[in-house]
């Protein structure tokens, strides 16, 4: 880091998470204000070496809709044999509009993309595993393979899926970054608040756009 901004290396990695029509305003499962993470996101992947992105990509009647529990409804909980499961809309479901990334995202240079909730019996927050906490999909092996170090994330949404795939990249010893003008969160009963505060215990840094040169 030097005059207080963190230098761009050969090896850093853009991670961009979910930026998907579903998620942004008027989508099936919008993130309040989803769609301001787009102009930074194009900024920054026209500038990093490697850009890797995540697509949510249910089939349907995924076990994390709510329309797949009678009686229940979105944003209530079930147990389910992998632990607690927030239940949501119907969204991203392969192959739909909604699945499909944001139009105007310029991610062109993108050399990997992480589909995941693909299994219909088990839910995909994080870019690393999935909600049963065993599943790979296979993305620290591939960075490490190819020799790629500190990940700056951005993307959909800060309390989920943003905040599981850092979490689980510290943990895979990735010196990791939240890039904070390029991530929006729901916020479900303080949801936001206490990732950050994970995020934080886990030494995850956090910065903007502006600070990566």
């Amino acid at each position: 880091m030097r005059d207080g901004r963190v230098r761009i290396e050969p090896a850093d990695v853009l991670l961009v998470i979910d930026v998907q029509n579903d998620f942004l305003p008027g989508g099936a499962l919008a993130v309040p204000d989803g769609d301001a993470v787009i102009a930074p996101v194009n900024r920054l992947a026209a500038r990093f070496p490697h850009v890797v992105l995540t697509q949510d990509w249910h089939p349907p009647g995924h076990v994390s809709f709510a329309s797949s529990h009678a009686g229940r409804r979105p944003f209530e909980t079930v147990p389910l044999p992998y632990g607690t499961q927030v239940l949501w809309p119907d969204h991203c479901i392969r192959g739909t509009a909604g699945a499909a990334l944001a139009a105007g995202l310029e991610v062109e240079r993108a050399e990997l993309v992480i589909r995941k909730g693909h299994a219909r019996d088990v839910d995909s927050y994080s870019a690393f595993l999935e909600a049963d906490r065993t599943t790979r999909t296979g993305l620290a092996g591939y960075l490490r393979e190819r020799g790629l170090g500190r990940l700056f994330l951005c993307g959909l949404a800060t309390d989920f899926c943003v905040a599981w795939s850092a979490l689980d990249a510290r943990a895979e010893g990735f010196a990791t970054f939240i890039v904070a003008d390029a991530v929006r969160g729901i916020d479900i009963d303080g949801s936001l608040d206490r990732a950050f505060a994970e995020m934080d215990a886990a030494g995850i840094h956090r910065l903007t756009s502006g600070e990566i040169g």
